[in-house]
């Protein structure tokens, strides 16, 4: 935006006969045009675009950037936060979920909470701002809270419900009380009112995942959406009839974050799969909201209209990130459209008034459920536009040439039963491509004002294998506290506890060297990243897994509850017994490159612009293959400077492409792996780009900075 700003007023000035009348141009130019730029809104603004119009930083130019300034939170760990920048301040969350604010310019603190602070041990991807004439305020989520802090000094706004803070779990019904309920990502502001999003159980402990909206100024509630619908409702006949009661089912919730049209007042909420996330026979039906784009009125939250992407999902295909508004080009004609990418690696594009798609949409069947009970939905809607970004199928030649165990790997595909996308888990052992981890995930897509999505796509397949439940409920001579880890703790971490190498899931056999059970207790009660709280064990058995895990547990039929067998009411017939990344022998993606991929794809036409690898492994790079790609976490930013950047791989990489064709055209090595979106913005005239460098994730090192840049550094 400058650079086109001063070239134009150079060219006035050469033009304009009247030395008055181009400082009058001057003037007008000035008021109409802010000389800042900011990032008020998570992903930069209601239509999740991460766009900006400045131009500043270039193609010409990205190659100059520097580390203009960094900033310590003090707490190290992962941080998935895209912060936000108003007023010359940013405002960012640390790997706690604990808010600061420091000067957008130089990376001076002005306030934060203290670590005493701390509820939660989740991640988070941001917080919302509100503002009405002087009013101002910062609200964000810590555990089951939604807090609304002075943004000005971070004090608590003690007339917004209870000293400052309401429960997510308001609108959710009795049984939430006892059951998880967070959120990782931000609410979305509606005039006076923050529609929030939440994160629930998978199982069959799940709560309800309705939509609450709140009142920003008092923290009352002001509506709730059913996405599991009641007696009476529309979409109550899609599953039995007392799912909305949450005995066993819950879920369909919105944990990945919303879009909205102000303007039009609609809402646009993208919806999880319903819980149990893999185990239907207890919900039978396609299970209405979930796995749905909903239109609701923002002011009521009525719907207006919906689409469901995802039939009875027993594969955990949630839609993962917030959709895209934008406009595209239909023969000449502007039409407004939201975009919705999918795990599952593919766009879908809506009118946005009326929910009619713009490319065209066929129910394919799939594969049908050998599970006893099990009542797989036949059929699922795929675009006939877009191309998928994500390859759809593991075939033999879709084995990586570089694994060494290669026909133990195709053994393993062979006699899986796998049957392309859609397979639903056996008692075998079963590969789900495109994976849970996308396809696209939380950090969504960009857009551009010419209409073109930019995505990373992470191309990671699965291991995972369904079984009875009492095998794990009549383990014969074995302690209560084993018992509890098998039916709780094992897919993640396995039967060895040796979790799973290169993954967020770390082993257990030394946890007594890292901490003591007090800190582990409150681990496992809040939860951690990817990692569940598991409110519903009683302190007993919590006691029993950490004497498990201590080496201290005793199997003595003798003692109370020591050798019984675990009950928990409500649990399903089936559940998960495997949960693994399909990985070759040395701890690569079993299937062939690229593991990831960044792509440009056009949405007036619906057809791809480019599509290259994206992240690497360098001990590969130096033996020579080709760039394999990578998993990445985290979203691209576009600009009208024609550049897209975008960190989010294991190598540490921050990166600058070329919107137009892919080419590389500036990296740099963060202190910490950035597993966030970064935002841009400008103060006095000059734009920095900033992102948080929290590491962790896929057994990269820890890191605490947010770290900023600039054209030429200090």
């Amino acid at each position: 935006m400058y650079l086109s700003f001063f070239r134009m007023t150079e060219w006035f000035r050469s033009d304009f006969p009247s030395v008055w009348a181009y400082l009058f141009f001057l003037m007008l130019c000035v008021a109409c045009h802010s000389p800042d730029w900011e990032w008020r809104e998570y992903h930069g603004g209601p239509d999740r675009n991460h766009y900006s119009p400045l131009d500043q930083i270039n193609r010409k130019n990205v190659q100059m950037l520097q580390p203009a300034w960094v900033y310590h939170t003090g707490d190290s760990g992962q941080m998935q936060t895209n912060p936000i920048i108003v007023d010359g301040v940013l405002y960012g969350m640390t790997a706690s979920a604990l808010p600061f604010a420091i000067d957008a310019a130089t990376g001076e603190e002005k306030w934060s909470l203290p670590p005493g602070d701390r509820v939660q041990f989740s991640t988070s991807r941001g917080l919302a701002y509100w503002q009405k004439k002087g009013d101002k305020r910062i609200l964000y989520t810590n555990g089951e809270w939604l807090y609304a802090l002075n943004a000005e000094d971070g004090n608590p706004v003690m007339d917004f419900g209870e000293k400052g803070k309401v429960s997510l779990k308001s609108g959710l019904g009795p049984k939430a009380k006892e059951k998880m309920v967070l959120s990782n990502t931000p609410g979305t502001v509606f005039e006076d009112l923050i529609i929030m999003p939440t994160r629930v159980a998978e199982d069959h402990n799940a709560a309800l995942g309705h939509i609450q909206a709140f009142n920003v100024q008092t923290g009352k509630l002001e509506w709730v959406f059913h996405t599991i619908p009641r007696p009476g409702e529309y979409g109550y006949d899609t599953w039995p009839p007392e799912a909305y009661l949450n005995q066993g089912i819950g879920g369909a919730n919105n944990w990945a974050g919303m879009a909205v049209d102000r303007d039009r007042g609609i809402v646009y909420v993208p919806t999880g799969s319903p819980a149990p996330d893999f185990y239907g026979k207890d919900r039978v039906g396609s299970n209405l909201f979930a796995n749905t784009l909903l239109a609701l009125n923002a002011k009521t939250g009525e719907r207006i209209w919906h689409f469901q992407f995802v039939h009875h999902d027993i594969l955990d295909m949630d839609l993962p990130a917030p959709p895209n508004l934008l406009t595209v080009n239909r023969d000449g004609k502007g039409i407004d459209a939201v975009a919705q990418v999918t795990k599952h690696g593919y766009v879908y594009l809506f009118d946005r008034e009326s929910g009619e798609p713009l490319f065209p949409i066929e129910e394919v069947p799939v594969p049908p459920s050998t599970i006893p009970g099990e009542q797989a939905w036949p059929t699922q809607p795929l675009p006939k536009k877009p191309a998928p970004y994500s390859r759809q199928e593991i075939t033999p030649e879709e084995i990586s040439p570089y694994a060494e165990n290669r026909e133990e790997l195709l053994d393993l595909l062979k006699n899986s039963g796998y049957q392309g996308p859609f397979t639903p888990l056996n008692e075998a052992g079963m590969l789900v491509f495109p994976g849970l981890s996308g396809g696209a995930l939380w950090g969504g897509a960009a857009v551009d004002q010419q209409g073109v999505m930019y995505i990373n796509s992470n191309e990671m397949a699965r291991y995972m294998g369904i079984g009875p439940s009492e095998e794990s409920a009549s383990l014969k001579g074995v302690s209560l506290g084993e018992q509890l880890y098998r039916r709780n703790c094992v897919a993640c971490h396995g039967v060895d506890l040796k979790g799973q190498a290169g993954t967020e899931y770390p082993p257990l056999q030394d946890l007594s060297l890292k901490m003591d059970k007090q800190n582990a207790k409150a681990l496992i009660r809040g939860g951690k990243g990817m990692m569940p709280s598991f409110t519903h064990l009683s302190d007993s058995e919590m006691g029993a897994i950490l004497d498990f895990l201590w080496g201290e547990d005793k199997v003595d039929s003798g003692e109370p509850g020591i050798g019984a067998s675990v009950t928990s009411s409500g649990e399903p017939e089936y559940v998960i017994n495997r949960y693994s990344k399909f990985l070759d022998s040395k701890g690569y993606p079993a299937i062939s490159p690229p593991w990831g991929t960044l792509n440009a794809i056009d949405l007036n036409s619906g057809e791809f612009l480019w599509k290259i690898p994206f992240g690497e492994y360098p001990e590969l790079v130096e033996k020579g293959i080709p760039p394999t790609g990578s998993e990445s976490f985290g979203g691209p930013l576009v600009t009208e400077g024609g550049i897209l950047m975008i960190a989010g791989t294991a190598d540490g990489k921050f990166r600058a492409y070329d919107k137009g064709n892919g080419e590389l055209l500036w990296e740099y090595m963060l202190p910490a792996p950035g597993f966030a979106s970064a935002s841009t913005y400008s103060v006095n005239g000059v734009q920095y780009v900033v992102v948080a460098c929290g590491g962790t994730r896929m057994g990269t090192k820890k890191g605490d900075a947010y770290l900023a840049f600039r054209l030429g550094g200090d």
